[in-house]
């Protein structure tokens, strides 16, 4: 089960970088393009879950809950 916080205010390279395990949750929700290293260096730099979500059209609840269900504290989801 993974521990940590993550703060949808930083980038999703940021996140990845620090938690590799939350890749495999956004690509199994629908963002899969987070699973290539050029997106992830490139766009992953700049976007933030949930823009990410909103692009995609995946509700960013549906996100939370699976991160959450893993052990992660989500924050910054105002």
């Amino acid at each position: 089960m993974a521990t940590g916080t993550i703060d949808l205010t930083q980038t999703v390279y940021e996140l990845v970088t620090a938690h590799s395990e939350v890749a495999d949750v956004l690509a199994d929700l629908g963002l899969k393009e987070i699973k290539n290293p050029a997106m992830l260096n490139t766009a992953g730099r700049f976007m933030t879950i949930p823009k990410g979500a909103a692009m995609k059209h995946v509700p960013l609840d549906e996100i939370v809950a699976k991160l959450e269900a893993l052990g992660f504290e989500v924050i910054g989801n105002e």
